[in-house]
């Protein structure tokens, strides 16, 4: 999957937008009740003292960074996977309020991607929840490269699928690692305010557009297409 398919280049440089990329979690999905929740009842489980509070203070959308914040030892991440898999699992987060029109008023236009590192498996299957499984031509998530966000691995995968040169895309994202991921695959990023702790973040990464809801996305897409 991570090779240009035989046959098909890349589609030709030009100055039109082609194709916009997505985060997930809280940037097309109002999980942050869900995976809260889910850290510090696996950490309860697991007994290490873990508050509200110090996730926002260490939260990142990559759960190892998580799991070092808390102390907790290597030997035990796949356990805290487990039982945060479970614990998600009694929660039904929806979609970000407006994301469905969204998408739906982009596709007329331009090509949809998923870029994640949410596990694929909890990932797609909330895809056919929605309904949205088709409507992205290429879904990357957690696992399906070596390395992770901030690393534009799976940025340049989901390019790859898709036939897609950097210049031709932008990508968004609720999170200083997707503004980082797509700065260094030469992608344009769109930053989206959300429920995540990652305002003061992003912020500081100075992104060339900052928005404060995805509603917002289809007009900041045609103002950069003049």
């Amino acid at each position: 999957m991570s090779a240009t398919l035989p046959g098909r280049m890349p589609k030709p440089s030009d100055d039109r937008l082609r194709a916009v990329l997505f985060d997930w979690d809280g940037t097309l999905l109002d999980s942050y009740d869900a995976d809260s929740a889910a850290y510090l009842a696996a950490f309860q489980e697991m007994d290490i003292p873990f508050t509200l509070e110090d996730l926002a203070r260490h939260y990142s959308p990559n759960g190892h960074a998580v799991y070092r914040a808390a102390k907790l030892p290597r030997s035990r991440w796949d356990d805290a996977n487990r039982a945060w898999r479970k614990q998600y699992a009694s929660h039904r987060p929806q979609l970000v309020a407006g994301a469905r029109r969204v998408l739906s008023q982009i596709a007329r236009r331009h090509e949809l991607g998923l870029v994640t590192s949410g596990d694929r498996d909890r990932v797609h299957k909330q895809l056919r929840q929605f309904g949205l499984t088709r409507l992205f031509s290429a879904r990357v998530c957690g696992g399906d490269t070596m390395r992770k966000k901030p690393h534009p691995a799976p940025l340049r995968l989901a390019l790859r699928q898709m036939c897609l040169r950097p210049e031709a895309c932008i990508y968004v994202g609720d999170s200083a690692h997707d503004l980082e991921m797509a700065r260094r695959a030469g992608v344009r990023a769109i930053a989206v305010l959300g429920r995540f702790p990652t305002e003061k973040a992003i912020r500081a990464a100075r992104p060339e557009i900052l928005l404060e809801s995805i509603s917002e996305l289809p007009a900041a897409l045609a103002t950069l297409e003049r």
